[in-house]
């Protein structure tokens, strides 16, 4: 395309996602185009690449969230913005967050798994908020006696927490590290606020949660949308939980509320 049409587009495209109020894929935006004039992935890509560019060094970034696009508030930002909010980001306690890291991370797992990597028993509080919260979702059944519910994120995880995906999670080297990412989680919910900003655009289209090892799931209807760890990311986590001293608690699972 010449510089001139580059630079129209750009324009179309900076004025659709200020105005969708959602994350944007790039075929969500060629979508927008007449049939008969419709611009390439490529063109769209380099509209979007030039917009980032125009952007670099303000209080609002071009932002790559799983395969959409959206303008979001800088984070550095956060501690001015977070102000403007009528009401105090809400605060999650440990066990929540915990609970919310075993499952990006090793998903598709069941509350049993959850439990036993933790050594403590999980609050169905703990679960409903997290559904209720749209963090995680029901992807199947574990094909075993009771079929207990598998669980994994959801395509509004890696948004809400201002991630591009699942790979920029902070790596799980040791169990004792889900106390660290917890943290860190609880730091991201604090920003949020300032961090999501109401011209989000367009999610896209994310991936279906697999199981993990050789556990037979019986699936549910799937979110197009869902997102999931990369699958040497599983693995590496799914070997270290295996590995981890706490793996099966040696002492009776205590109450959580």
């Amino acid at each position: 395309m010449m510089s001139e049409d580059i630079s129209e587009l750009k324009n179309i495209v900076e004025a659709a996602l200020l105005a969708a109020g959602e994350p944007l894929t790039i075929d969500r935006i060629i979508s927008m185009f007449p049939a008969d004039s419709q611009p390439s992935r490529e063109a769209v890509g380099e509209a979007l690449t030039t917009l980032a560019r125009d952007y670099e060094g303000r209080g609002i970034e071009l932002k790559r969230v799983d395969r959409s696009y959206r303008f979001q508030t800088c984070e550095k930002y956060a501690p001015w913005i977070v102000r403007l909010q009528q009401e105090r980001p809400p605060r999650y306690s440990r066990a929540l967050l915990e609970t919310l890291a075993i499952i990006a991370y090793k998903q598709p797992v069941t509350r049993g798994d959850i439990e036993a990597i933790r050594g403590v028993s999980v609050s169905p509080e703990i679960i409903r908020t997290l559904l209720e919260r749209e963090w995680i979702r029901q992807v199947g059944y574990r094909d075993t006696p009771g079929k207990p519910a598998l669980f994994g994120t959801t395509r509004q995880f890696p948004e809400y927490f201002n991630l591009s995906s699942l790979d920029e999670l902070p790596p799980l080297a040791e169990l004792r590290d889900l106390e660290t990412i917890g943290r860190q989680l609880d730091l991201r919910i604090g920003a949020d606020g300032a961090s999501q900003p109401r011209t989000s655009v367009g999610m896209v289209e994310g991936q279906s949660v697999a199981p993990a090892g050789s556990d037979a799931v019986v699936p549910v209807p799937q979110d197009p949308t869902s997102s999931a760890p990369s699958s040497a990311q599983k693995e590496s986590v799914t070997s270290t939980m295996s590995d981890a001293p706490h793996a099966q608690p040696p002492y009776p699972k205590r109450e959580e509320a």
